[in-house]
């Protein structure tokens, strides 16, 4: 499946280019769009890049807890740093623990910087394009009728024109 997606400046302007789509023949179910009256990024299915930050976090996190435990617990056995004078065993569990805290705190900063980042692809600057007030068209159909879509939006000046390709799967 391949996707066309224009990034119209106003609601005139995107019913005009939906019109000029459909007298080329493309159906309703071929063509969407996007923007306020119409589907939200949500009801299409546009990836959230919150819960791609999310995701990333608590992937990280499995990882860096228990690691960042053993570096701290290791870091106060080595150095034999004093956290709680006459605390004996407690002062290289206690060191585990501000070193879990540490593998936690940056599995969220890295991991949901990331996701939010990398993990959402395109989404993020479609929803904010959206949220700017835009309108996006998205035609979505084989290659020829991308092409023909392409060239039925050209005519409208698009802020942006972008063609996806839907990876098959091996």
């Amino acid at each position: 499946m391949n996707y066309l997606v224009a990034v119209l400046s106003d609601r005139i302007q995107a019913e005009q280019a939906y019109s000029a789509l459909e007298q080329e023949g493309l159906s309703a179910n071929q063509v969407d769009i996007l923007g306020k009256g119409y589907k939200s990024a949500d009801e299409y299915g546009l990836i959230n890049p919150n819960k791609q930050a999310i995701k990333g976090a608590t992937r990280l996190v499995y990882w860096l807890i228990p690691f960042g435990f053993a570096a701290g617990y290791l870091f106060n056995i080595l150095t034999g740093i004093t956290i709680i004078p006459g605390g004996g065993f407690l002062n290289p569990i206690i060191g585990g623990f501000l070193g879990a805290a540490s593998g936690a705190l940056g599995a969220f900063v890295v991991g949901g910087r990331v996701g939010l980042t990398v993990g959402s692809g395109d989404a993020l600057p479609y929803r904010n394009r959206l949220n700017a007030g835009k309108y996006l068209i998205i035609v979505k159909g084989s290659e020829e009728l991308t092409r023909q879509a392409t060239r039925v939006l050209r005519q409208f000046e698009p802020e942006n024109l972008q063609g996806y390709s839907e990876p098959t799967g091996a």
